[in-house]
């Protein structure tokens, strides 16, 4: 009845030069071993994802992404994770600037002076979501390889969801907060989430744990954005402003969300204030009081021992929980518990352990999306993640997805809908022998 995750954000892929080249890949190296060493620990040895809150690269470059994937697989091992079981949301370091040209700058602009209407009119037209959504051209293939797709209309950023009991769910959603990034000198109190990703939907049984990069304090529609997080999600983890802290908001009376802010775990230059920071987050359902309790592991470098140890400054502790009434899970029954169950949770003094079902990645599609096989979650990171542009041309022309006397441009929609076609035709062997075949091809 819990779930545990690695909590990662700001990790800035690509922005070391000089010696710093050296003294962050030994960060990120150590960080991998204390990632072995804490999931050690725990009751049970593994962890069961990663969740990056932004800010994967630096500079929004493919290089950037293909080096951030060869470190997340080292972590996902030490976790004892699949490779496929990571979360990720855009940042403002995500964005490739170069890629934004005079019209899109100015689209940008018009956007944070008017706002939310001017948002709609851009993304009406496919060809005006195509340019819009051109700053994101490193990052789209690397999150959509996670399962973790832009919207190209606005929407959020890819959600999956974990049953912690019957009828005890919790629904991952990612927010794009760097949606209008790119063009403004300052940032802050301009951008914009949208109607699209605002507004939070309702579940009986399911509560909302939401992942952003920019705090709330950064968007423009940031007064409405509140008011529904503080009504229809539990927890929301953010990044960007490289400051841990953690606040629980009581809404109402059995209603709380927790608003959790992440340091960066590899910031541009460490300090005594601004270390190298990552979390462990444990999620739990409380069965006597039908609240979930979330469990913070706060980890930190010290750089008189030069490795991570238990962060006991910045959160108060080594570890700290915090209890959230939840309104939405009261909703539903609570789930029937057994003789044997409950004594089982009284003899260890905590919530049973197992493994809680997780759904690799679902949306908030109200028809709902039924739960990606392992065999497609792999074929889906090797073809985005891993295959360039032309690789993954040439694996759907080699399965006739494509025909060969293709000319038109290859987006990024008619390569998600090439790849579906292929899932539900059967045909994954195919794909993935042949994405071995174009992968090592001298």
């Amino acid at each position: 009845m819990a779930t545990t995750y690695i909590h990662l954000s700001d990790i800035h892929f690509g922005q070391e030069k000089g010696g710093t080249v050296v003294t962050h890949n030994d960060v990120k190296a150590r960080l991998i071993d204390d990632v072995r060493k804490v999931t050690g620990t725990l009751p049970e040895p593994r962890v069961d994802g990663v969740i990056i809150s932004g800010d994967i690269a630096y500079a929004g470059k493919s290089d950037e992404y293909a080096d951030a994937a060869r470190w997340l697989d080292q972590l996902a091992a030490a976790a004892g994770c699949p490779i496929t079981a990571i979360q990720v949301v855009p940042g403002n370091h995500d964005v490739d600037r170069t890629r934004v040209s005079h019209i899109i700058g100015q689209t940008l602009r018009n956007i944070a002076d008017q706002g939310e209407q001017e948002l709609d009119r851009v993304l009406v037209a496919p060809e005006d979501r195509e340019m819009f959504y051109a700053r994101f051209d490193g990052y789209r293939p690397f999150g959509e390889g996670y399962g973790c797709p832009l919207d190209f209309e606005g929407g959020n950023a890819g959600a999956r969801t974990v049953e912690l009991a019957p009828n005890r769910v919790l629904r991952f959603i990612g927010l794009n907060t760097a949606l209008i990034c790119g063009a403004l000198k300052d940032e802050e109190g301009k951008l914009l989430l949208g109607a699209r990703q605002r507004v939070l939907p309702i579940t009986a049984g399911e509560e909302l744990v939401l992942i952003a990069h920019h705090p709330l304090s950064w968007l423009q529609d940031s007064d409405d954005a509140r008011r529904y997080v503080r009504n229809r999600a539990r927890v929301l983890i953010t990044g960007h402003e490289h400051n841990p802290s953690a606040r629980v908001e009581a809404v109402r009376d059995g209603c709380d969300v927790l608003m959790l802010a992440a340091g960066a775990t590899i910031p541009p230059h460490a300090d005594e204030r601004y270390t190298y920071t990552y979390n462990f987050l444990q999620f739990s359902w409380e069965s006597p009081t039908d609240n979930l309790k979330v469990t913070v592991q706060p980890r930190a470098w010290s750089d008189e021992d030069k490795e991570f140890v238990a962060d006991t400054e910045r959160l108060g502790g080594p570890t700290v929980e915090y209890v959230l009434g939840c309104p939405n899970f009261r909703r539903m029954a609570p789930p029937v518990t057994t003789p044997l169950e409950r004594r089982d949770t009284a003899s260890a003094g905590s919530s049973p352990i197992n493994v809680p079902h997780v759904d690799p990645d679902t949306t908030t599609d109200a028809r709902g999306t039924p739960p990606v096989d392992d065999q497609f979650a792999i074929m889906r990171l090797r073809f985005f993640r891993d295959l360039s542009p032309a690789k993954r041309m040439e694996v759907l022309v080699r399965l006739g997805a494509l025909p060969e006397d293709w000319t038109e441009a290859l987006t990024h929609p008619i390569e998600k809908r090439a790849l579906d076609k292929l899932r539900k035709s059967g045909r994954l062997d195919e794909l993935e022998r042949a994405i071995d075949e174009v992968q090592n091809k001298p």
